[in-house]
């Protein structure tokens, strides 16, 4: 959080801050606590005429001072580290009625989520907020007054009070993250600081604290399908790759690299372009990978012509989006599901071509296809005529045969459509 995301944050409360030059003349101020800057000024020379000039403003800690009937807890430095500009800044926060909490930014730390602590050096509960109590299931009013030893175990309190003992000996805060038990008996973990305070006339430790157990049982629960993942990478035998975005190979099993026949080194970073011929699969490839990307789809299955050496082999291939932690964009798992023989290369077909294809597979006369396609029988028959040639069959059935066999047709999709089809309900 920087300095404006504070400032915003303290608008709404019934908090003033302010920064004022060496005469302690108001230079910036803000907060919800008053409701005008002519306010906030008379609010500034009565605290500097209270401490009988701006020269003699505490500078021990915080303090409390009234003002037109109001109560506050004011802590205003009278030395800043950045003395180059002349400049101090201060907050005051106000106390709704005398009995709202006995120590300084006890009002303002009750309004946060957070749990927050205030303890003197012999360990018992000076102050603490709400959410604080309720880690431990009761009340703030049951913790005051009591040693940690009463309500926590002997390993923590003593875990605890050492901490505490390290934050008063050097003298500054400390970041922690801890292991406690909640009130059902489960393991929880929290992160945040202590520091030393001073509460009153005692010297004291303050602490504040985010339980952060459902974030950590996040991060293990992701820990361990990646140990899953990985296991299934290396064990199960499937050719599996994990694409960035942009289509850069970023993890890759053994038996991937044995498909491939490439060092495993030699694919990690390598685009995944260069793995594939360039075929109309290759274009419709592309086409499912932007949908992939963009959130369209979540997975897929589709086929390519693999490139290896001289030799080139078709590849049926699962895709699925994943989202991994240190990538920003969705990356892509490609799983080889079936491996075909060595592939052969087959002269371009047009659409109406690739449709014939795909209703001969299906069972389709002459005349059902002239019919599906709004074409004449004539115009049929030139195109199986023509499709003969090209893919160098005589009949019909060899025709269907040699289409699936070069690849143009799917052999997992009924109806019969081709490898390059984008949509299920497509033929071509």
């Amino acid at each position: 959080m920087d300095e404006a995301d504070l400032k915003t944050l303290l608008a709404p409360l019934p908090v003033s801050w302010w920064e004022a030059d060496g005469g302690a003349r108001l230079v910036e101020s803000g907060g919800g606590a008053f409701a005008d800057e002519r306010t906030a000024r008379r609010f500034l020379r009565a605290l500097c005429a209270e401490a009988g000039g701006a020269a003699r403003l505490p500078a021990d800690g915080p303090y409390r001072a009234r003002f037109e009937g109001r109560t506050f807890d004011v802590n205003w430095p009278a030395h800043e580290g950045g003395t180059a500009t002349g400049r101090s800044r201060g907050v005051a926060v106000e106390v709704a009625g005398a009995a709202a909490g006995t120590g300084p930014y006890a009002s303002f730390a009750d309004l946060s989520p957070a749990a927050v602590f205030v303890r003197d050096t012999d360990g018992r509960c000076v102050w603490a907020n709400h959410a604080y109590a309720h880690l431990y299931g009761t009340t703030r009013d049951a913790l005051i007054g009591r040693h940690l030893a009463e309500i926590d175990g002997a390993d923590d309190a003593a875990r605890f009070l050492a901490l505490d003992e390290q934050v008063l000996s050097g003298g500054h805060s400390a970041r922690h993250t801890l292991a406690f038990r909640h009130t059902d008996g489960s393991a929880g973990h929290a992160v945040g600081y202590r520091f030393p305070v001073h509460w009153g006339t005692r010297r004291c430790v303050a602490g504040i604290y985010v339980d952060i157990t459902d974030y950590t049982r996040a991060l293990e629960q992701r820990r361990r399908a990646e140990a899953d993942l990985c296991a299934l990478r290396d064990h199960s035998g499937l050719a599996c790759l994990r694409l960035s975005a942009d289509g850069v190979v970023r993890d890759a099993g053994t038996a991937a690299a044995e498909v491939l026949h490439v060092r495993l080194g030699d694919l990690l970073g390598s685009p995944a372009d260069t793995l594939l011929a360039r075929t109309p699969e290759r274009t419709a490839l592309h086409r499912v990978w932007d949908d992939l990307i963009a959130g369209r789809r979540r997975s897929a299955r589709t086929s390519a012509v693999l490139v290896d050496g001289d030799r080139r082999r078709r590849a049926w291939i699962h895709l699925s989006a994943v989202q991994h932690a240190a990538e920003h964009l969705p990356g892509v798992w490609a799983v080889i599901t079936r491996l075909g023989l060595s592939h052969e290369a087959h002269p371009p077909l047009t659409p109406a071509q690739v449709r014939i294809l795909a209703l001969l597979a299906a069972g389709h006369s002459n005349a059902d296809v002239a019919g599906a396609l709004h074409l004449s029988r004539q115009t049929v028959d030139y195109h199986l005529s023509r499709l003969r040639r090209l893919l160098g069959v005589a009949t019909r059935p060899a025709l269907v045969a040699r289409a699936y066999a070069l690849g143009i047709l799917s052999p997992h999709a009924w109806p019969p459509r081709s490898t390059t089809a984008t949509h299920p309900l497509s033929p071509a």
